[in-house]
């Protein structure tokens, strides 16, 4: 095999290759799932693999002792799930549910993200904003929607007043996420991570309290929905989890879609007339 060949030392031409790699999307060293390195067993010295490998002196070893039947399919998740809802009920403010969650260590998201990204906004507005995970520049940030998404929904309700800077509740956002670690390379979530925060989620609804719920893009309509399709559910008024909720499209769907911003268009008018509904 020809061995592949030294690369220049030009720090230009050596950050050109990374910006490159970056917007492919390989951002960061990780793999499809993380890995604790901390929590590694320590390899064994190079003596005792070596003496591993050859023949066992002596005379054979015992039987094997029996082994445990596995856990039925499931039942680490059901247990996973069980102390989420535990957690979730026992918090009595944001502040302790924030705790809880952070504190959640089934979740194997958690290892490999930098940041633990909660909400933003203020609590008590009238308008919740559900999203499916932070990327990126929220994982860095540690806020919810900061990245060209982010900007673009901010520049999209503050087209019908709403912004989650505004200090007064009847004009503020309160904005959340399904999952608040970034997943690897921005996956879609896997349904064991969504079933797993689904209760913090709904927690989270009950105390910031807000008269009407948006779901931005799939994963929240799956999630407090339990349907999927967000092209055909944007726009629909529905209820769920006692209040009204509208589903639209999400922020990163509408940059890659430009077409698509007559239909948010009309779901935002759509949201305006009903917050001026008495």
């Amino acid at each position: 095999m020809t061995p592949a060949p030294d690369l220049p030392a030009d720090p230009a031409l050596l950050a050109a290759l990374i910006a490159w790699q970056a917007e492919l999307g390989a951002d960061e060293a990780i793999g499809d799932a993380p890995l604790d390195r901390f929590a590694l067993p320590a390899a064994p010295p190079l003596e005792a693999r070596a003496a591993a490998t050859r023949a066992p002196a002596g005379p054979a070893p015992a039987a094997p002792l029996p082994v445990a039947a596995p856990a039925p399919p499931g039942a680490d998740l059901a247990a996973a799930v069980a102390e989420a809802e535990a957690l979730a009920a026992a918090a009595p403010d944001l502040a302790a549910l924030s705790a809880a969650q952070s504190g959640y260590g089934h979740c194997e998201l958690r290892q490999g993200a930098r940041s633990f990204v909660f909400a933003d906004g203020r609590a008590g507005a009238r308008v919740m904003i559900l999203g499916e995970a932070p990327g990126r520049e929220e994982d860095i940030e540690g806020r919810p929607f900061v990245g060209r998404a982010g900007q673009l929904l901010d520049r999209m309700f503050a087209a019908i007043g709403l912004g989650r800077a505004a200090p007064d509740p009847a004009r503020a956002l309160y904005i959340a996420n399904v999952l608040p670690w970034r997943p690897p390379g921005n996956r879609d979530p896997e349904p064991d991570e969504v079933a797993m925060m689904l209760p913090f989620v709904r927690r989270h609804i009950a105390l910031a309290a807000p008269e009407v719920l948006v779901l931005m893009g799939n994963t929240p309509a799956g999630a407090i929905l339990g349907r999927r399709g967000i092209t055909r559910l944007r726009g629909i008024w529905t209820e769920a989890l006692g209040r009204p909720v509208l589903p639209m499209l999400h922020p990163a769907y509408l940059l890659r879609n430009p077409a698509a911003k007559a239909e948010a268009w009309a779901d935002l008018l759509s949201l305006q007339q009903t917050l001026r509904t008495p």
